[in-house]
């Protein structure tokens, strides 16, 4: 990033030691493509299940430090005598983190593996939803030159309704074409298929007001829900490389030189407000999220930067004319500075948290141990909360659907009869109305009806005498309110009827719908259409994955990964048969593979054991394995423990013509020895075979493997 944004500055108009460009509005378009990838691709990674279980730790830390640097950027930037618009803007590019920045740091200091890494990425997941909402807001606001409080929160729920509205149809719709195209994608028509899809979201987004980047991060992120993310992640790459250069090349053409001198003094004060500030509350987040002092201050001092999101806020302020031009290069120049500061920064959190709780008066380290433990002992929610989440839940995708029913009846069905009749009788708008009725029966069904709406837990609540009935009849009436709003909004509109009349016949309706029921009830279907689709991807893993039987049931909506441990002579686990060390019950792991210098013994018997400087991959959630890792990895006093920073996971990708071992059986190919990886499972025309050594690979193949992600990414590649 920083040799693109220096070979810009050398490029452009601001310095004549080489030839440089003059045509600067080309460049912004082609920079604006940039954009629309580097969202999509960050799409990729994204998905909205990660943002459900990145935990409550990650939420409070990202919600701490974007609020608390919004309100410092802002002040600083009046402070310094700028504009009102220039310092909002300032405040939403503080704060954002970089997770280009910080991945790169963790690779390179070898802690992708700790505890507070966790929390870090979990932050960054979080941020990265906030600063899509964020570019919506600050787009409106530009646009609008005021800060009307009605209007931001209308454009709040604009926004979230069609991120739902989108997620909803694409995840219905995306994956059963990809599934059943499947035999037609090679390579090059997939790469074709994935960016017109991100174009076309691109073109829906602009068309209902959003910007080009929200319609391509929301397309990525449908489509990593899907079987074929990782393949996409892979093919996409190459242009996601070649347009994001090209983006951060025109940021660099930007920046004039003679500013930075100009504007030194804000360049430092902004850096130091960066450093400082977002370390500090960012820290402090993560305390209040409950976790200890030493963690929290790892990761708060992990997220002092600013990267990509600020050059991206900064270029829509520009092309919406409403930022000065001294404020691009200073956003440059204080994001280049942080990217230098990042990994010091991180090592020094730990001798500071040392130091730190060294010096903290014995009052205050009592009240951090009992406000830790203390949030630790609550892991559970009670069943009142759990019905109250699960019913919100449902209820916003209902009334979603539902509003985008009646807006798709009102504003583009009525009115393309309109067009080919001149006027239309009190029976056709009947008819209208209708039509658009029953497109709504299934979810009107599903909102009133308490079969789709945790049913057990309902009746465990209602004849819990310690909770008060009144409450769930409360519950259950507001459900059939906003079906009552939805069917008089469609009674009051196409047949001119008053309020009153309006909500008796709506209640009829439902009435209606209550008593046929069996013929109109079709939201089952839809709803487990959807639910397959959403969680094809996990499926299809543990379906084509030998391990399956080792999974447990509860871990289907948990974050589980492969992971490589190696054997310490130190572990009390040595020698002992893996069945009298009963892993699973005591830890919740599975051991995948144990590697014994040449030797692979894959699923390993009861029979087997651990030995000294042997490598086990075994598979669980993050905590299973942090717990299983620490008997196993047992270092004496006085010696230090070093971090791997190669992660084993879980791999898929399609066979084409130019995969170099087409024809060849798994054996032959050599793929363990040359790139250190382990074929696992192999579908055929939707059929998972057998792996024999006759086992060959054919056109069309649907391969996973386990193995680390840039080996398999350079197998990949040979094709």
């Amino acid at each position: 990033m920083l040799g693109y944004i220096v070979a810009g500055l050398l490029a452009g108009p601001y310095i004549n030691i080489f030839p440089t460009v003059v045509d600067m509005e080309s460049v912004n378009i082609w920079a604006e493509i940039g954009v629309v990838f580097l969202l999509f691709a960050l799409g990729l990674e994204f998905s909205f299940k990660k943002l459900v279980n990145v935990g409550s730790s990650a939420f409070i830390t990202a919600i701490t430090e974007v609020i608390t640097m919004l309100i410092v950027g802002f002040l600083v930037g009046r402070l310094l005598s700028w504009s009102v618009m220039d310092s909002i803007f300032l405040g939403g590019m503080l704060s954002m983190s970089s997770t280009t920045i910080i991945i790169k740091a963790f690779d390179d200091l070898g802690l992708r593996k700790q505890h507070f890494t966790t929390i870090v990425f979990g932050t960054l997941v979080v941020e990265d939803l906030i600063a899509i909402l964020m570019m919506v807001l600050l787009s409106t606001m530009a646009v609008s030159q005021e800060f009307v409080g009605e209007e931001l929160f209308m454009s709040i729920l604009k926004v979230g309704f069609f991120l739902i509205l989108w997620f909803l149809i694409g995840i219905f719709l995306i994956p059963a074409f990809l599934k059943k195209t499947r035999k037609l994608m090679n390579n090059e028509t997939l790469l074709i298929i994935a960016l017109g899809l991100c174009l076309g979201m691109v073109v829906l987004a602009t068309k209902t007001g959003f910007s080009a980047a929200l319609g391509a991060f929301i397309m990525g992120s449908i489509l990593a829900e899907t079987v074929e993310a990782e393949h996409i992640e892979h093919i996409i790459q190459p242009v996601k490389d070649l347009f994001g250069a090209i983006f951060f090349v025109s940021v660099g053409m930007l920046v004039n030189p003679a500013v930075l001198i100009d504007y030194s003094w804000p360049i430092i004060i902004i850096t130091l407000v960066t450093i400082f500030g977002k370390a500090t509350f960012s820290t402090f987040g993560v305390l209040l999220s409950g976790q200890p002092l030493k963690t929290s201050i790892k990761s708060g001092f992990s997220l002092a930067q600013i990267g990509e999101f600020a050059f991206i806020i900064a270029a829509l302020g520009v092309s919406l004319k409403v930022l000065d031009d001294y404020v691009y290069p200073i956003i440059v120049a204080v994001s280049v500075i942080t990217t230098f500061t990042t990994p010091y920064f991180i090592r020094l959190a730990e001798p500071f948290s040392e130091w730190l709780y060294k010096v903290l008066p014995p009052r205050a380290k009592d009240f951090l141990a009992s406000y830790t433990s203390g949030k630790k002992t609550v892991n559970h929610d009670s069943d009142w909360k759990k019905l109250f989440k699960a019913h919100l839940g449902k209820g916003v995708i209902y009334t979603v659907l539902l509003t985008a029913i009646l807006l798709l009846s009102i504003h583009v069905v009525y009115p393309m009869i309109q067009n080919r009749v001149d006027s239309i009788s009190f029976w056709g708008r009947v008819g209208v109305s209708v039509g658009t009725l029953l497109l709504m029966a299934p979810f009107l069904w599903a909102l009133i009806s308490n079969k789709y709406n945790s049913p057990n837990l309902f009746m465990s609540l209602w004849k819990d005498s310690k909770y008060n009935r009144g409450r769930l009849v409360a519950l259950v009436l507001s459900r059939i309110t906003i079906a009552i709003v939805f069917v008089s909004a469609v009674l009051i509109y196409y047949l001119q009827l008053n309020y009153g009349v309006g909500i008796i016949i709506a209640v009829a309706v439902l009435i209606f719908i209550l008593l046929f029921r069996s013929n109109l009830n079709q939201y089952s279907k839809i709803e487990s259409h959807f639910l397959t689709n959403l969680n094809e991807r996990e499926t299809a893993m543990r379906k084509r994955s030998p391990l399956k039987s080792s999974f447990h049931d509860e871990f289907s909506e948990k974050d589980i990964h492969l992971l490589p441990i190696e054997v310490s002579p130190y572990s009390q686990l040595v020698g002992k048969p893996l069945s009298t060390l009963a892993l699973r019950e005591k830890f919740g792991i599975n051991i995948v593979k144990i590697i014994r210098g040449d030797v692979k013994i894959q699923i390993p018997s009861g029979d087997e054991c651990f030995y000294p400087q042997d490598q086990v991959v075994a598979v669980g959630t993050d905590d299973q394995l942090a717990r299983f890792r620490e008997q196993m990895e047992v270092v004496p006093a006085g010696q230090q423990k070093t971090e791997s920073s190669k992660e084993v996971d879980l791999h898929s990708f399609t066979v084409d013509d130019s995969f170099p071992f087409l024809g060849k059986t798994v054996i032959a190919s050599q793929i363990g020895e040359k790139f250190n990886s382990l074929v696992v499972a192999i579908e055929r025309n939707d059929e998972l075979i057998s792996l024999s050594k006759d086992t060959t690979f054919e056109l069309n193949d649907l391969v996973w493997v386990v193995g680390e992600r840039e080996k398999v990414r350079t197998m990949l590649q040979l094709a």
